[in-house]
């Protein structure tokens, strides 16, 4: 099993349960409150099926990653894997950086998400500068967890995805009544789809999938989990599956409620728009409160995965790292450094630009690791080939049309992405050359 130096890596401090709340965590934060509006703003009254794609084809991505984490758990999850396959190589420093900004856009993401809901809950005329100072104030209480350890991590994540998890479905379940579901309501209204384009709706697959992506998560912490090599593949399978009834339930529950018109008008806080038409202040209050334990959990979580991911890289000598005068562990460096990378994000961009860079990076990074799977490690992990290359094959048709989407709706977008990838790329071939 693959190790780190860093005395912060605690084999065994995560059980099962702390493991899928992380995981949990992750993904509800982003994927029902930060990126349901923008799912259905690609895809008309179809987004809640287009969840259940996206939780199909993450099922795909996420058997390379149980199949290579049950033969290596490691702290270091993907930089793992792409070491494992790719060696030292600039293709897995690149990779594994990629998949590093891809979870910390989702940081800010959600910092923001949180700004938004927690606005809900002031007049309507609030200034909107409000928003990115209390995502910046959430990141430093992610912070503040984070460095305080794993117990405090798994206690606070298992209590946080329980109390979310029931709320989400109490929300879903009585929204459902107050709208009077039956079954047609299952069935989405032709002529409020006839605008949107097979790509559109491949493009808010792109956005669904970023809404899973949390199950990776699980991967990063894999070095400490109790009996990895089983309950690594466990808590991905039910992280997944929990998240996909979730977000199928409040999607319908939502599409009830709302016209697509509605949905898009609200899109960065359409749960709590939701809430009013059937429980007025008081269901706003409880889905804002909901939103707010979500959005905590979801940056707690993804914060913590990412700075033992980042530690991991400098223990492989991937990435450079300066103390910049700090003390104690490089972990904790990796924290100072997520948070403020994703405290720049959350102030300068918005809700669809972040979740459309992060979609971007982490399509880019999980096809490089299926190829890696496939090509190197197939054999050793025994793995399915066929079901490997039809996960790489969904990943490049989804990306390739949401960057058509893209392309004609938001070039700044694809432009910033290429910088970056450029950027990061060169960056490491240069960093690992001068190591060499």
């Amino acid at each position: 099993m693959d190790t780190s130096n860093d005395k912060d890596y605690n084999a065994g401090s995560l059980s099962l349960t702390d493991t899928i709340s992380l995981g949990t965590g992750v993904m509800i934060g982003a994927g029902i409150f930060a990126l349901l509006g923008q799912v259905a703003e690609l895809s008309g009254t179809w987004f809640p099926y287009i969840f259940l794609l996206g939780a199909i084809i993450s099922g795909f991505s996420a058997y390379s990653y149980i199949k290579v984490s049950n033969t290596y758990p490691s702290a270091g999850g993907i930089a793992m894997i792409l070491k494992k396959a790719y060696g030292k190589t600039t293709i897995t420093a690149f990779a594994s950086l990629l998949m590093a900004l891809s979870m910390i856009i989702s940081e800010s993401l959600v910092a923001r998400t949180f700004g938004t809901y927690t606005m809900q809950l002031f007049a309507a005329d609030s200034p909107d500068f409000w928003v990115p100072v209390l995502g910046v104030l959430l990141l430093i209480v992610a912070f503040v967890v984070n460095i305080s350890g794993n117990k405090l991590l798994g206690k606070s994540s298992q209590v946080m995805a329980f109390l979310k998890i029931m709320g989400i479905v109490v929300f879903a379940v009585a929204g459902l009544w107050a709208a009077g579901f039956s079954y047609e309501d299952l069935i989405p209204a032709p002529a409020e789809n006839s605008e949107y384009s097979a790509s559109s709706y491949i493009g808010a697959l792109a956005l669904s999938i970023l809404a899973y992506k949390g199950f990776t998560t699980i991967t990063n912490s894999g070095g400490e989990v109790v009996n990895p090599k089983k309950n690594v593949g466990k808590a991905i399978i039910w992280s997944l599956l929990i998240c996909t009834v979730v977000y199928f339930l409040v999607a319908i529950a939502v599409n009830s409620s709302l016209s697509v018109t509605e949905i898009i008008a609200a899109k960065d806080y359409s749960l709590a728009e939701a809430a009013k038409p059937a429980f007025g202040d008081y269901g706003l209050y409880f889905t804002v409160g909901i939103a707010l334990i979500a959005t905590v959990s979801g940056v707690i979580a993804s914060v913590f995965a990412v700075s033992r991911m980042t530690a991991m890289l400098t223990d492989m000598d991937l990435i450079p790292h300066s103390h910049l005068g700090m003390s104690g562990s490089i972990q904790k460096h990796m924290l100072v450094y997520v948070v403020s990378i994703a405290i720049v994000l959350t102030i300068f961009f918005d809700l669809s630009r972040i979740a459309s860079l992060g979609a971007i990076f982490y399509l880019v990074m999980d096809m490089i690791i299926h190829w890696g799977v496939f090509k190197y490690l197939r054999k050793e992990v025994k793995a399915n080939g066929i079901i490997v290359i039809t996960a790489l094959l969904l990943d490049f048709v989804v990306l390739v049309a949401f960057l058509w989407i893209k392309a004609k709706s938001d070039l700044l977008v694809l432009i910033v992405a290429g910088v970056v990838m450029i950027l990061v790329f060169a960056g490491e071939k240069w960093f690992l050359a001068r190591d060499n």
